[in-house]
């Protein structure tokens, strides 16, 4: 088989190019649920003490606010020592950690992150004395506000 230079040229930058063609992937709830439970640990989520605050239909997915506070007196074994974040849909599950001391005072934080299409939001946050809270939000990515 004889190739012509186009031809030659074609394939060499098919050959090139072809690896860093963007890929498409998507965190599935499962990969979620090991995330989750390899940063719990030993330890069972459960429901409490963690508010996610996320709104239900966002209206432009790549700046979605999204804040957590854990009820925590923030010293001896009433003390956060990680929030993390996750969501379903994404890339990667993980979206953030943030971990926290006895001088943090409070436990909260706030941030943005980018959503592409409706999925589940977690928080879940690891106490001092080992137990984990869970607080989880579904929201609804629209684009544009015409769609969801």
């Amino acid at each position: 088989m004889q190739l012509n230079r186009r031809q030659a040229l074609a394939l060499s930058a098919a050959a090139a190019f072809g690896g860093l063609l963007p890929v498409v992937a998507r965190a599935t709830p499962e990969a979620t649920a090991q995330r989750i439970a390899a940063f719990a640990g030993a330890a069972k989520p459960a429901m409490g003490k963690i508010t996610l605050t996320a709104p239900e239909i966002a209206e432009n997915g790549n700046t979605v606010p999204i804040s957590v506070t854990v009820d925590s007196a923030m010293s001896g074994d009433d003390r956060v020592e990680s929030v993390m974040i996750v969501a379903e849909g994404n890339p990667n599950p993980e979206v953030a950690t943030f971990h926290f001391t006895a001088l943090s005072g409070v436990a909260a934080a706030t941030t943005r992150m980018r959503l592409a299409k409706t999925q589940n939001v977690i928080a879940v946050a690891k106490m001092a004395d080992g137990s984990v809270y869970l607080d989880q939000k579904e929201v609804k990515v629209t684009i544009g506000g015409c769609g969801g």
